[in-house]
């Protein structure tokens, strides 16, 4: 394949020419070993990649774990030598998931009519997340793929294990609560309707507890369409409620006010920023590049807004610290005072991503002891509610027997 390039050497000179290679990766990695960083390429010969080369995709999803296997065995693989597209050929291969097959394909087809491999992917912004294309780019510019790529599953890997480890903390009390509350229900419909009868057949005054319990008994028993109805509109509301703009902002308030998960919700999104910051700056990307790519990488809409509305100052030339300072009610003091180390000493990268590694140890621990605090927590809670039940619907039963 014949290629149509423009380079400069170490000391500025441009240079521009025409020459064969496997593939446009082939051709930056050769010309960089001669000592000149490519500033663009073009195929020869071959017309751009056409809308009908997308017919078959359909909609599909790529789980971040298989995200992060791409990264990782395409980088061991370009590491090996082996061309980009054959490279993606064996990743498609080995691929059980028959929409990522057809997006690799796309992707194998339009770098063999010399599109680059970030261009190629930036057609599917759905399956490869900007820090992904952003990072792949900035290492086909300098001739570093293997490496950005490298990073690039790092950094995927490691937003995976975050992700991993908050939801497994949340999933057990939830499952839990949900298990109570069902069971709950079921006694009041069933078991408690049994006892509510005993206690008419003898006619006596029943204590307040009792009478709670009978009058919440009665409304299930009668009207229990009525609340599966209802909870689930309620339930389908907050869910696609928490979906849209306003929803977000205000979920991402709420969280950040709740006593231990608000702690943990500003590590976790200070270990995000962080570690994608410093992933894309070691990857070649610009700060402000950087800045607002990681704006779209984290979910929490508060640091979204920080993030997004810090770009015009840091070109102003506001330092990344300062932002992070003016914001200790999202970022903890450990972030700005890193990240001034860093920019002080010229190893901003190098200094948050130290900071990443500290809070992300701080979310692990925190996960563990969230676990621990939550069984006594659920232990009490369950046996208030026990507690409670038996003092309403046992108790009577025995004072009836002591009066026979």
């Amino acid at each position: 394949m014949k290629f149509k390039f423009k380079a400069k050497n170490l000391t500025g000179q441009e240079m521009s020419g025409e020459r064969e290679a496997f593939d446009r990766q082939s051709l930056v990695l050769t010309l960089r070993n001669e000592g000149f960083m490519v500033t663009s390429v073009e195929v020869i010969g071959k017309s751009k990649h056409h809308w009908l080369s997308k017919i078959g995709i359909t909609a599909g999803r790529v789980k971040l774990r298989e995200k992060v296997i791409f990264a990782s065995n395409l980088g061991a693989m370009l590491g090996a030598g082996l061309p980009l597209s054959r490279a993606l050929s064996v990743f498609e291969r080995q691929t059980t998931n028959n929409f990522f097959k057809k997006v690799l394909n796309d992707l194998m087809e339009q770098i063999n009519m010399g599109k680059s491999l970030s261009g190629a992917m930036a057609a599917h912004k759905g399956v490869f997340p900007n820090v992904f294309i952003s990072m792949v780019g900035a290492g086909e510019s300098s001739g570093t793929l293997t490496e950005s790529l490298k990073l690039v599953g790092n950094q995927l890997e490691k937003s995976y294990e975050l992700k991993r480890k908050i939801k497994g903390a949340m999933i057990y009390p939830a499952i839990i609560v949900s298990l109570i509350i069902a069971v709950g229900i079921l006694m009041m419909i069933f078991v408690v309707p049994v006892l509510v009868q005993t206690f008419k057949d003898l006619n006596v005054e029943l204590p307040l507890p009792t009478r709670i319990i009978i009058f919440i008994s009665d409304n299930l028993s009668a009207h229990y369409l009525i609340l599966f109805f209802v909870t689930f509109v309620i339930g389908t509301g907050l869910t696609f409620g928490s979906r849209t703009k306003t929803g977000k902002i205000l979920m991402s308030k709420f969280v950040l006010k709740l006593p231990a998960v608000g702690r943990l919700i500003r590590q976790y999104n200070s270990a995000m920023v962080m570690r994608t910051v410093s992933s894309l700056i070691s990857a070649g990307v610009p700060l402000v590049e950087s800045i607002q790519i990681t704006s779209t990488v984290v979910s929490n809409t508060e640091y979204q807004k920080v993030l997004s509305g810090s770009l015009e100052a840091i070109e102003r030339g506001v330092t990344l610290s300062q932002v992070f300072k003016a914001r200790e009610d999202l970022f903890p003091p450990l972030v700005g005072e890193m990240t001034e180390v860093g920019e002080e000493a010229g190893e901003l990268a190098n200094m948050i991503l130290r900071g990443a590694l500290f809070f992300e140890g701080e979310v692990d621990s925190a996960t563990k002891n969230l676990s621990t605090i939550i069984e006594p927590v659920l232990l009490i809670l369950i046996g208030s509610a026990v507690g409670f039940f038996a003092l309403s619907m046992i108790g009577p039963i025995y004072s009836l027997t002591e009066a026979i």
